[in-house]
């Protein structure tokens, strides 16, 4: 009887010390390390306008549905770009219900940007990310929108190319992803144009 009553006194100050450790020590150190070494992203990479005012984050998608904006991808998270309903659709490549809406979101694309009925449409533009909140498109999909936001604001199209061209981001370390823009950066650069 002394010897069990021994290791469950080791046990559980071997537990308490791992979880002091585990939920207290080591959180805090790597906090403390993030937030001196990588300020910006540690507070969560927030874009804050000349006014103090905060206007997103470069990590997270936004919805904008106006037709002078770009428009992100389709969200599957909550009720769309909600960052506390992250997740995919969790629908395979045979579901109908997936199809359907992939079928529905092309129509809607070729509508919204004036293209031709048989136009190819970029997949990232139709498909939702994994966690839903992706907030990069392709440049194609930039592209194809440029025309409709051009007209919409009244600019040049060569104008907002030129923006799309200003707001690409390379692939990590030139090898890691493809070219892809962050849609709020890229709507706040139209929205700060003259």
């Amino acid at each position: 009887m002394k010897t069990i009553r021994s290791e469950l006194i080791v046990s559980l100050r071997a537990t308490l010390v791992l979880a002091l450790v585990t939920c207290g020590l080591y959180p805090l150190v790597v906090t403390g390390v993030s937030v001196s070494l990588f300020p910006e992203q540690a507070h969560g990479s927030l874009i804050v306008d000349k006014e103090g005012q905060i206007r997103g984050s470069t990590l997270l998608s936004q919805s904008f549905a106006a037709e002078g904006y770009f428009h992100p991808r389709p969200s599957a998270a909550g009720a769309g770009h909600d960052a506390a309903g992250s997740s995919g659709s969790n629908l395979g490549p045979t579901s109908k219900k997936l199809h359907d809406a992939i079928k529905a979101r092309i129509a809607a694309y070729r509508a919204s940007n004036g293209l031709a009925a048989d136009a190819p449409v970029p997949a990232d533009a139709v498909t939702a990310s994994g966690s839903g909140l992706d907030p990069h498109i392709s440049e194609p999909n930039a592209a194809l929108q440029a025309k409709r936001v051009a007209k919409a604001r009244g600019l040049n199209i060569a104008d907002v190319e030129a923006i799309i061209a200003a707001n690409t981001e390379r692939p990590d370390v030139g090898l890691f992803g493809e070219k892809r823009v962050n849609v709020l950066k890229l709507n706040l650069a139209l929205d700060g144009l003259k």
